[in-house]
């Protein structure tokens, strides 16, 4: 990646002369991005250790903008990785914005998150602010547990980073639909059994 800026920016500063005379055009930062990458694979490290790898179709980066921010459109996919490079949770969406001067991210269309005991997180939009350290939605969520416990929501959403914290926010309030559900799928085909049981005897 370093190497394709520097040849971008070698671009730029060989053409910078000859473009004085080239006709003016209007360019508008909010809408024409200052790079466009195709098929990113990004390491990102911390401490020294690469914990993270992201990849993409497509990364825009728009830092001229009046809120500068990376967009990635046609896809986006996080890994995060253990000390031996073992991926320990995922993180899918249609389409991503990471507002870097916010260190907010906007994840739309969807999205999908497995954590690393194994639950996994289904909405159509969700946010992670890096400042607050929590992830949040106001849209429809669905987590699936391990023990095939399903819990869904519609009236808000928390949890903290790692995703192994959460809770769903206006818990039975009807009027508006902001309900949440408990489904145990065991339960439910054991209830069903029963049910067909029942029915034979008669």
């Amino acid at each position: 990646m370093t190497a394709l800026m520097s040849v971008v920016m070698l671009f730029f500063v060989s053409c910078k002369e000859e473009s004085k005379n080239a006709i003016d055009l209007d360019y508008d930062p909010e809408k024409v991005p200052s790079l466009n990458t195709d098929s990113v694979t990004m390491l990102v490290s911390d401490s020294g250790i690469i914990r993270y790898k992201m990849i993409s179709q497509t990364w825009l980066i728009f830092d001229r903008a009046k809120d500068p921010h990376w967009l990635f459109p046609d896809g986006f996919y996080f890994e995060q990785l253990d000390t031996t490079f073992n991926v320990i949770a995922t993180v899918k969406a249609d389409t991503a914005w990471n507002y870097t001067n916010k260190k907010l991210w906007k994840l739309r269309g969807h999205v999908f998150i497995h954590n690393k005991v194994g639950e996994t997180f289904s909405s159509n939009e969700l946010f992670w602010d890096e400042r607050q350290q929590k992830v949040y939605s106001k849209e429809y969520v669905e987590v699936v547990r391990p023990d095939k416990m399903t819990l869904r929501g519609a009236g808000g959403f928390e949890a903290n980073q790692q995703m192994t914290e959460y809770k769903f926010l206006n818990v039975g309030n009807t009027a508006f639909g902001k309900t949440i559900l408990y489904v145990n799928e065991d339960e439910e085909n054991n209830a069903d059994s029963e049910d067909k049981g029942e029915e034979k005897k008669e």
